[in-house]
């Protein structure tokens, strides 16, 4: 082959090898996203679905697992019967619709086994080998063990069946095509089987495999970079939630979620209720505590507030260097003492104190030293103020309190006033907010 080359022209040998290197990085990209298919010793040469041998343990096991992982959070379309399927999650490339989880042979998973589903887990594949859209976060499923995979699968086999065909996607093409999946699994995906760190405690490696796991924190607190990949599964630094436009606070830094300092049980009570002394969930964080997080024992949420509590303590903290002085103008200044008065004073105080209930309970929390308030990314103060802040319904914490929309209330400079009125007074220091900056969000959601 050498010597074939060396006896061409120039151009033809340069072209021959540029066609030569493609056919080698696409064979290589191939075997990267199939290889393994073909040498599998797990596979099973006559597979038998995993209902006939599942136990009344195994399947309440998968129950469980599929509220840690918040399964049905997205395979159940607004209306429609859960895990049926057919919601449609946004990207920046266009839309992603779910895959029907119950047990319907033709439209679901009747016909599969738990060695599917555990590809679809582990390998993000479907059954027969097709790769599936990186909206479902494989790269944290392939952290899930093979028998906490086969007991979900053992729970799904036991919903109701419902027959709705998964709707095609609509992404940019030729972003849902399979050669371009493949070539973005090889640039950005490989299978994370977890592993226990043995100079931790089995509590600690618990909430290891639950957060980076089925939890997928990552998904939303790391950064994503232009092609919607996120960080590892332990990359915890925060980032702009892509579509959602939230921004999902670092969770290594005390600054942003004061994790390293606080006490455990309140760090669990958060993840338990939605709600505790020093903080509150929102948005889609209050969204995870509803569907997924309060329904998990004691034990697992206190092993992964400490998993998160460890990598917090654990992360080389970085100066907080006070910003400078926001220059407000006065009509500015005016405006935001103005509009908080009229709007926000009645709840969080005179001076940014907050309401607690009559039993010592947060109502309204405090704006004097809260860091969301001084958060540098103001992007989660413009959502609260413009679609209102509600915490989750929870069983230890049933009717929270919660803030109106002003989205049709108040003007994009009244709400960056009234906010740079708060990151401004009571010993908060942290930039202003411009009416830009409000005007960015409000029409990224639409309103």
């Amino acid at each position: 082959m050498k010597r074939f080359l060396m006896d061409m022209h120039p151009v033809k040998r340069l072209a021959g090898v540029t066609l030569l290197s493609l056919l080698v990085l696409a064979l290589a990209v191939v075997w990267d996203n199939w290889g393994d298919m073909l040498w599998d010793p797990k596979a099973p040469t006559a597979p038998t679905p995993a209902s006939t041998r599942s136990n009344e343990a195994q399947i309440e096991q998968g129950r469980y697992l599929a509220l840690a992982g918040n399964c049905m959070a997205c395979h159940t379309a607004r209306g429609s019967v859960p895990l049926a399927g057919g919601r449609r999650i946004e990207t920046p490339f266009g839309g992603v619709y779910s895959s029907n989880l119950t047990p319907d042979p033709e439209t679901g998973l009747g016909r599969w086994t738990a060695y599917d589903f555990w590809q679809a887990m582990h390998h993000g594949r479907s059954k027969g080998g097709r790769l599936l859209a990186p909206a479902f976060p494989y790269n944290h499923t392939s952290v899930v063990s093979r028998e906490d995979s086969d007991a979900m699968f053992a729970w799904l086999q036991t919903q109701t069946p419902v027959v709705q065909a998964q709707p095609a996607h609509t992404l940019i093409w030729p972003l849902g095509t399979q050669p371009a999946l493949a070539v973005w699994r090889s640039l950005f995906f490989e299978p994370s089987p977890f592993q226990a760190d043995k100079t931790q405690s089995a509590e600690w490696n618990r909430g290891a495999y639950l957060v980076q796991g089925l939890g997928h924190c990552a998904a939303c607190h790391s950064p994503r970079n232009a092609l919607g990949a996120s960080g590892a599964v332990h990359d915890l630094s925060g980032g702009l939630m892509p579509v959602v436009n939230w921004y999902a606070p670092d969770l290594t830094r005390d600054a942003e979620t004061g994790l390293a300092s606080t006490p455990l049980p309140e760090i669990v009570r958060l993840l338990r209720t939605g709600a505790s002394n020093t903080a509150q969930t929102s948005g889609p964080m209050g969204e995870v505590v509803q569907h997924s997080l309060q329904h998990l024992s004691e034990s697992d949420l206190h092993a992964m507030a400490l998993y998160l509590q460890s990598a917090a303590q654990s992360s080389p903290q970085r100066p907080t260097q006070p910003p400078a002085p926001a220059r407000v103008g006065l009509q500015m200044a005016q405006l935001g003492q103005k509009t908080y008065e009229r709007h926000c004073l009645a709840c969080h105080g005179e001076k940014g104190e907050g309401l607690n209930t009559s039993n010592g309970e947060v109502a309204y929390p405090a704006l004097a030293g809260n860091r969301a308030v001084r958060m540098n990314d103001p992007t989660n103060l413009v959502q609260l103020v413009l679609y209102g802040g509600y915490g989750p319904a929870t069983a230890l914490h049933p009717r929270p309190f919660g803030m109106p929309p002003a989205v049709l209330e108040l003007e994009d400079r009244e709400i960056a006033a009234v906010l740079t009125h708060l990151r401004t007074q009571w010993g908060n220091q942290a930039p202003e907010v411009t009416p830009l900056q409000v005007n960015r969000i409000r029409a990224a959601q639409g309103s």
